[in-house]
């Protein structure tokens, strides 16, 4: 309860049911993003999750439209993520939702050393969206540099 009080995890609301839930920060995982990478304004999408009753809505793909809208909002210039280097369906589905990938940074390359699953790091300009959500959240702080 209290991440999403901080303004950091969003939930997608259908009645009383929860259809989604979504983690929206300006703070990235240590040792993925170079320090030019992270001078540059960001949020980072983490635990992007639909309900299995929800499936196949593309509630995944609006949330992540939102989560760039909110981005934009923020006075952010990239939306960017980090998924498991070996998931490749994850990978793809975020391809198909218009991020670039990277680079994949594994335990060896790691910045700041240490085991790596989830290394695989792409982007997407955070820009507005038509994401069909009503959002009831306050309005993001800016993190504009």
């Amino acid at each position: 309860m209290a991440t999403i009080e901080a303004g950091v995890v969003f939930m997608l609301r259908d009645g009383n049911a929860t259809a989604g839930t979504i983690t929206l920060t300006p703070e990235a995982e240590e040792g993925l993003w170079s320090k030019g990478e992270l001078r540059e304004p960001t949020m980072f999408v983490n635990k992007l999750t639909v309900g299995r009753d929800y499936a196949g809505q593309n509630l995944g793909g609006r949330l992540l439209d939102w989560a760039g809208d909110r981005a934009f909002k923020a006075g952010a210039v990239w939306l960017r993520l980090d998924a498991w280097t070996t998931n490749a369906a994850l990978q793809r589905y975020y391809i198909r939702h218009g991020f670039e990938h990277v680079r994949t940074v594994t335990e060896g390359d790691a910045i700041n050393g240490g085991p790596r699953v989830s290394g695989w790091l792409a982007q997407r300009p955070a820009q507005p969206a038509n994401h069909g959500f009503t959002d009831e959240t306050p309005p993001p702080r800016s993190i504009a540099r």
